[in-house]
């Protein structure tokens, strides 16, 4: 096995959120042999740099000399830290898993990663491990990952080789707009609406580095694996973090994981058509069912 991926955490505003990230972090399998970066934005304004502080003061005490610091004086936004991030650990390592600071890992989080990162190194089909899973409903015990043809951003790796697809400016998103079949495609047979996303982001009303990164995924005809049951669980969705989700979507956060196994990781790179009409299914429904479509086509008609 090669030696064990660079761990880049991203931080902000919420010290006791970054607490639970780092101790569930420390508790990983393989955590002492991985190198820790750590990057925390800047202040938005003077009221908020006692708190940035303070998340500073948390990474320090936890994790002392052991971690690389990367701390901004001003605020860049989630989308720039996180690329920029990204691209400052992979000039020095050909891998990085990523954690941002709402996150709580399993304990067989990192070497699920490392395994999974060592597997697939080579092969160019493979654009990312999730450590995340939607809520899916399995028809037998599932102990296996598999590939999918999206992406997550919670709790997650790449390769070099695969992030030097990453297209900041999205080229060819307009296609979405007029080719049904292609948009079809990359909302997962309708069950969630990038393509609306991608086109808020680079119409400037939102600020996402997800949806350009799934974008740019989805055009080299990448694949991402996922485990079975999630191995990570979002902590974010109690108004603390900068982005929120919609009034109508019940995304789980991820269910309790302290007895979640390191997942089987499968011998082929396919996929399963069942398995994605099964993620589809969880998605609609995650995401409202038919109740958030209809809020989305309103919207989409109002130009929102």
């Amino acid at each position: 096995m090669a030696a064990s991926a660079p761990v880049a955490v991203f931080c902000y505003r919420r010290p006791e959120h970054l607490r639970r990230t780092l101790q569930s972090l420390s508790s990983c399998a393989g955590f002492d042999e991985s190198p820790v970066f750590v990057f925390g934005d800047g202040p938005r304004n003077e009221s908020e740099r006692s708190v940035v502080e303070a998340v500073h003061d948390v990474a320090r005490s936890m994790l002392g000399e052991r971690a690389t610091y990367h701390f901004n004086d001003t605020n860049r936004g989630l989308s720039v830290s996180i690329v920029a991030g990204v691209g400052t650990v992979l000039k020095d390592h050909d891998r990085v898993i990523v954690v941002e600071d709402d996150l709580e890992l399993s304990a067989n989080f990192l070497r699920y990663m490392n395994t999974a990162l060592d597997r697939y190194a080579d092969d160019a089909r493979v654009f990312q491990v999730s450590g995340y899973m939607f809520g899916v409903n399995y028809p037998a015990r599932q102990d296996s990952a598999f590939f999918l043809p999206l992406t997550t951003s919670w709790g997650w790796a790449t390769w070099r080789r695969a992030w030097r697809f990453f297209d900041a400016d999205a080229v060819g998103w307009e296609a979405l707009r007029t080719d049904g079949w292609l948009r079809s495609r990359f909302n997962l047979g309708g069950a969630y609406d990038y393509a609306r996303m991608l086109e808020q982001q680079m119409n400037g009303k939102r600020d996402s580095w997800a949806i350009r990164w799934y974008w740019s995924v989805f055009k080299e005809n990448g694949l991402v694996l996922f485990p079975p049951l999630s191995l990570v669980r979002n902590n974010g969705f109690d108004g603390s973090g900068t982005h929120g989700r919609g009034r109508l979507s019940r995304f789980k956060s991820g269910a309790s994981h302290s007895d979640v196994l390191e997942p089987a990781l499968p011998a082929h790179v396919v996929l399963d058509p069942e398995t994605v009409d099964r993620v589809a299914a969880a998605l609609r429904r995650e995401n409202g069912g038919w109740k958030a479509r209809v809020a989305n086509a309103i919207r989409g008609l109002l130009g929102r």
